[in-house]
Formats: structure tokens, sequence, C-alpha cells
């Protein structure tokens, strides 16, 4: 069949490409001409609209976490020119009745105005609050799924630690927003901070005042705060997003294993215009579900609480749940562990809490690093491992991800109390068991079902499906008959290296060092119980029964 192509409109013999151009069509071309030719943007432009980007499902995990991320940039612009960042104390006099006469600072009260005087006030708030959420929330959730396929490899050792510190700050922001409104919830977060500062030893103290310029909780805070949250730490994270999205592209976008994917390749489509018109819907449905959670789901209620006074608070006030771990921590540790040195209290209550922290995340940062030294691979790796073929890897991965979810729940120990009718010590005591074997039990429930998986994995590319046809053969034997799988279906099974645990051997010196030794056994561990991918050998063998 043939399409005519020629418009109706057009003069007879003319080109369709010869039409003349509309103001909106000139318009455009000159301007992309005035900027070309002073810039010479369109190699930059078309080299990069051919870069290509894989399709996963996984892959939007990151998108998720920056288009959320714009619209707490759009929502927040907005919040500022109402909100008032100071601890001055003012009586409230807006909209809501129930506060009115109320004494508390600038803040609550602008925060209130935003929500009841100003239009559209209070769904832009919720709609800031809610994407803050989905943008931490994404950006775990990102990392597990770098982590568990091993995209943290090289060479995007460097983008991990960028991601990583992305993780970081996002805490920083929302910690520092969620404290802004200065009502009674928002404060006493702030006041377990200064707890924990002021249980450093000799420099605490001291450092608490720097932070809220008096006693707790003072006046300047809050405009200290803002600063942070609205400036510097902003800055700083739209400059890390800038680098990793730079570094995205020049190392390539992992993929999965497939027909025709290698190491030197990437399938998928073009950011021009596939992806783009794509990535330009999807980020319309991330908004509109913001926008409609927003709309019909309260969160932070500001008004309900009131403002600051440490008299009312209730035990079952909580933090931000990506807070939570944290709190947890410090939750777990029994009562009693402080002890004089001198003239000062030493609360290790206090201390082991934030030395644990500061390991655990020192640990997620330098991962890439330990694994690259313990398998000794130095080679480049774009594409992305299933977590089964990995066992250790993910193994260990549970184990963490086990850790951060005690000491999470730990957060709302007394919540968990009240609601399946425990007592609070029993609730402590089964979290605090569970620190310790929960990580180890999920470790090696883990490895084994990976390995198990990887038996599965193995024995179905060489003899395929059980089909569940039963067959009488000749001799009156009774099998199953397998269904063999497609050559794009055996490929994801099999398509994996295989690895070996490091030799030991002396350096050039002769001598076997601790290290090395060290090294050897850390990579006999990594590498146990592994199952060696399917040879071609295997399958042809395999294919004559």
């Amino acid at each position: 069949m043939t399409v005519d192509t020629t418009s109706p409109a057009a003069a007879p013999g003319l080109n369709q490409d010869d039409a003349p151009l509309g103001p909106g069509m000139k318009l455009t071309n000159w301007a992309s001409n005035y900027i070309d030719e002073r810039t010479s943007i369109s190699g930059l432009v078309k080299e990069l609209g051919r870069k290509i980007f894989p399709d996963h499902w996984s892959f939007m995990l990151g998108e998720v976490a920056l288009y959320s991320f714009i619209v707490i940039l759009l929502s927040g612009s907005f919040l500022t020119f109402f909100f008032q960042p100071s601890g001055a104390v003012v009586t409230y006099d807006g909209s809501y009745a129930p506060l009115k006469g109320i004494q508390m600072s600038a803040a609550m009260s602008s925060t209130l105005n935003i929500s009841f005087d100003i239009r559209g006030g209070l769904l832009l708030r919720q709609v800031h609050h809610w994407a803050a959420l989905l943008f931490v929330a994404s950006i775990g959730l990102h990392m597990l799924r770098i982590y568990f396929t091993g995209a943290f490899r090289k060479p995007r050792e460097l983008n991990w630690i960028i991601g990583f510190t992305l993780f970081v700050l996002a805490l920083a922001e929302g910690f520092t927003g969620y404290s802004l409104p200065d009502d009674l919830i928002s404060v006493n977060g702030l006041r377990i901070i200064d707890g924990m500062v002021k249980g450093i030893p000799v420099v605490g103290t001291w450092i608490s005042y720097l932070l809220f310029g008096s006693e707790f909780p003072g006046t300047a805070i809050i405009g200290r705060l803002y600063s942070l949250h609205i400036l510097l730490l902003p800055a700083i994270l739209v400059a890390a997003l800038g680098i990793h999205l730079v570094l995205l592209v020049v190392n390539k976008h992992t993929q999965f294993a497939g027909p025709g994917r290698t190491e030197g390749n990437v399938v998928g489509v073009p950011i021009m215009p596939v992806f783009a018109a794509k990535a330009g819907g999807f980020f319309f449905i991330i908004f509109g579900v913001i926008m409609l959670t927003a709309s019909f789901v309260t969160i932070n209620p500001i008004w309900v609480y009131g403002p600051y006074d440490p008299s009312p608070i209730s035990a079952g006030t909580q933090p931000d749940w990506y807070i939570g771990f944290a709190d947890g921590a410090l939750r777990l540790i029994p009562h009693g562990w402080e002890f004089m040195l001198g003239p000062y209290t030493v609360s290790m209550n206090i201390l082991i809490p934030i030395l644990v922290l500061v390991v655990f995340l020192v640990l997620v940062a330098a991962y890439p690093f330990f694994e690259a030294w313990v398998t000794g691979d130095q080679r480049e790796h774009h594409m992305a491992d299933r977590p089964r073929n990995a066992p250790t890897r993910t193994a260990i991965g549970a184990a963490g991800v086990t850790f951060y979810a005690v000491l999470w729940a730990a957060a709302s120990s007394d919540l968990i109390a009240t609601h399946f009718r425990l007592t609070i010590e029993a609730v402590i005591t089964v979290l605090q068991v569970l620190i310790f074997v929960g990580p180890i039990v999920a470790y090696f429930v883990t490895k084994r079902i990976c390995v198990g998986l990887q038996k599965k994995d193995r024995e179905i590319a060489l003899h395929g499906y059980e089909s569940g046809r039963i067959v009488r053969l000749p001799g009156g034997e009774y099998v199953e008959v397998h269904q063999q799988l497609s050559d794009y279906e055996r490929w994801k099974l099999v398509s994996f290296d295989d690895y070996a645990p490091i030799m030991l051997r002396p350096d050039k010196q002769g001598r076997i060092t601790a290290g090395a030794r060290l090294r050897a056994r850390m990579s006999a561990w990594f590498f146990e119980d592994r199952i060696a991918p399917v040879t071609r050998t295997e399958l042809e063998v395999s294919s004559h029964h």
C-alpha cells in the first residue's frame, strides 16, 4: 500500500517542506540558530538525543526520585513567599478559631496562615510534604536496586558515593523542613537532637548552644534551619544530582542480560524522541499521584498538635518515617549506661547509638570498594546481575535491610505495645534480641534461597519446564515430558559470570602478609557455595537427551 504525502493545500509541484512557515516556527528556528551560532550546542544536543536507555521497570525508581524532587522545588518555592522563619513569640489571630489568642512562634503562625488563609496553601503544604516522603523513599529503593543488581561496580563506584550523599542530603532536607513549623511534634524532634548533642562529653553543651543560640529551644534555630533548608542543602543537592546524571550518561546505563546485550553495547530506546516522551508522561503521572494524595490524605496537621509545650507531649510521638531508624536506636539501648569520668557524665546510651548509626552509614557507602577488594575484580561491568546470581552480596543486603527494619520498628515500640496490648518492656526486649539475631538469620536464609534458585535455574536451562504431561514409553515406563525453553528465555538463565576465590600467593619479596591471608579468607567466604553457570557443552549434551 502506498500513501500520498502531498498536502491538498500545497501548490502542485511544491514539496511539503517548501511550504511557508508559521510565525511560531520562524521564531523557534531563529532562536535555535541564534543560540547554536554562539554556543555550538547543537552537537551536544544531537549526541545526547542519541543516548540509548534500556527499558526495565526497576530503572523507573530513579526517575520517581527526580520527578518528586522537581515537585518539591515547585511547591517549596510557593511556600517560601508566605512562611516567616522566625522564633519570635506572637499571638495568633488567624482563621483557625481553636488557636485564636494563643501565643506561638511567628513560624507556626505563618504556617497556620498558609494552611487556612492562603488560597491553595494547605494543598501545596501537603504536596510538599508528600513529595518529600516519596523523594526519600524512591532514593532508598533506587539504591537497593543498584546494590542488589551490582550496578555499583566499576566504573560506577563514584556514582554510588554521590547517590549515597544524595540520600543523606534528602534525610537532612526532610528533617530541617519537618522542624520549621515549630509545632509540638517538630520541636520535640529537635529536643531529641539536642539531647543527643548534649550527650557528647566535654563539647556537647557548647555545640548545643552554637546550634540553638541559647538554651533550648531558643529563637534562632528556626532561621538557621530555614537557611539550611532552602539555600545550602538544596544547592549541594542540585549540584550532586547534576554530577550524578552526568556520570550516568558518561558511564552508560546498566542493563539486564538478554540476547544481543553485551558489556559493550546498550539495547534500548534513544532519549529523543521516545525516552523523552515517555519520561514526560511519567512525570505528570507522578505529579498527579502526589496531587491526589495531598488532596485526600491529611499529613502533619500542626493545628491539632498546637505550639510547642513540653508538658502535653505524648509517648506515641514519632518523627517522619525516614528518621525512625535513629529514634529506634536510642530506644533499644538499656537504661543506666552512664558513668562519671571526672566532672563529666559519659552517656553511653547516647554515644553508642550515634556510633552504630555512623558505622552503618559508612559501611553502606564503602561497600563497593569492599567487594572490589574481596573479589579482586577490576573489570568494567555494564550488565546488571540477577540478585540470585550473587548470593553472598544479596545475603549481606538482606541482613542490612533487616537491621534497618528492626531499628525502624523500634521507633514505634510504644504504638506496637498499645495496638497489640503488650507491655512496652516485652516489645523492647524482643527488638533488642532481633537487632542481633535478625540480620544473622536473614543472611543465611537469603543465601540458601539464592543458591536454591540458582540450582533451579540450572535445572530448567538444561531440561526445561515440567509440563505436567505424562507419556508412556514403549517399554511401559511413564515419564513426564519437559517443555524446552526458547533461546531468549535460556539466555537470561545462563548469561552470568563465574567467579573463583582469590588464590593466596606470595608478593614480590616472597612473603605472604597477614593482609593477603585475610583477603584470601574473605574471598573464599564470599564465593563459597557458588553455582557455576551452564556451559555450552552441557547444553549440547542435554539437547540430545
